[in-house]
């Protein structure tokens, strides 16, 4: 057990709580006293859409882009935080209504194009060489709507472009089945990981993994973690709860099930992850009915949770594990584990 864990969030996890069902419940919170946070409450990294580090880019030039994320890099310095991420937030525009990428849309596929070397020149300006591939309306709700061998192929290319456009940076691909497209391309990590073969780089294609993303796709999670660990490709990972196979939830980690969550700190720890520089990302959502004076705790808390499970982890025998194992005595297995969880 080795892993070595530091954490982040987006600023996003901080929100007003309106839903498609119900207005603002809290106060806005500015961009930058939301960065006075982090530390506060033991996170250093920061995760980024291209607009929550640069707001309005659509309308500012390259070069005005990159002077105010190079500002922003100024503060990150002062507060001590670090840029874990930078993801073009596609699905917001107009243009992207029907997709970035993969859109039928000759020009918008152009626009995805150039917003993807937008987010590059943050990153690195920001001092990440990470990009993360949220790929949300690239999929259908109608399936012969578009050919998935071309819109494959779209999404490679776009990889493959911005790979060109910056030698440095590489690109982690976060999978998602469904949610807000009906049918998402590139559904489950697996999907992810192959699309790097699609590329003549695939040593800069990696993957960043969702616990709910994975649960939407009925698989396990911590499985999912050790199918990308084995191919050395989990660069990243967004740690949350969800409750069935509904929408994406953004729970508090290990808020339904603590066992589930127990098995992907094991996992990520007994393989070593974060040894490497990657992050414990959380995607986390504070729940609609908290009050402004206590709608940090949902941060907080997964990060307790996370650091809790892993003493549990740290604190069991492995002899007795691999005896039980070897025995095949599953059951006194279940109990082991059970046991010190309900202590």
């Amino acid at each position: 057990m080795a892993g070595e864990f530091r954490f982040s969030f987006g600023p996003w996890n901080i929100h007003e709580g309106a839903d498609p069902f119900g207005p603002e419940v809290r106060k806005t919170i500015a961009f930058r006293d939301k960065l006075e946070l982090y530390k506060k409450m033991g996170f250093d990294g920061v995760q980024f859409h291209d607009d929550d580090a640069v707001p309005n880019l659509n309308n500012m030039s390259k070069s005005e882009i990159i002077k105010e994320a190079e500002a922003l890099k100024k503060i990150l310095d002062e507060h001590e935080l670090t840029a874990e991420f930078v993801a073009p937030r596609l699905w917001m525009d107009p243009r992207t209504i029907d997709g970035g990428f993969t859109s039928n849309c000759p020009e918008c596929r152009k626009y995805a194009l150039e917003r993807l070397h937008t987010t590059a020149d943050i990153a690195t300006a920001l001092g990440t060489k990470n990009i993360v591939f949220w790929l949300a309306r690239e999929g259908t709700y109608i399936r012969e709507s578009k050919d998935p061998y071309v819109a494959t192929q779209r999404i490679a290319d776009a990889l493959q472009d911005v790979l060109d456009y910056n030698k440095d940076v590489r690109v982690m691909i976060e999978s998602k089945p469904n949610e807000p497209v009906d049918h998402a391309f590139i559904p489950t990590i697996g999907h992810a990981i192959a699309m790097g073969l699609l590329t003549n780089a695939p040593d800069r294609v990696g993957c960043l993994i969702e616990t709910a993303h994975a649960i939407l796709a009925n698989l396990c999670p911590s499985e999912e973690m050790g199918f990308a660990l084995a191919h050395k490709k989990l660069w990243s990972v967004h740690l949350n709860d969800q409750n069935g196979l509904k929408f994406d939830q953004d729970q508090t980690f290990g808020m339904v099930d603590p066992r589930r969550a127990l098995n992907q700190v094991r996992v990520l720890d007994k393989h070593d992850y974060g040894k490497n520089g990657e992050w414990v990302g959380l995607d986390v959502k504070v729940l609609r009915t908290q009050k402004d004076e206590v709608g940090l705790k949902h941060l907080e808390y997964s990060r307790k949770i996370f650091l809790r499970l892993l003493e549990i982890s740290r604190a069991f025998d492995e002899a007795k594990i691999d005896e039980l194992i070897a025995e095949r005595d599953y059951e006194e297995l279940n109990w082991y584990i059970l046991d010190a969880m309900l202590k």
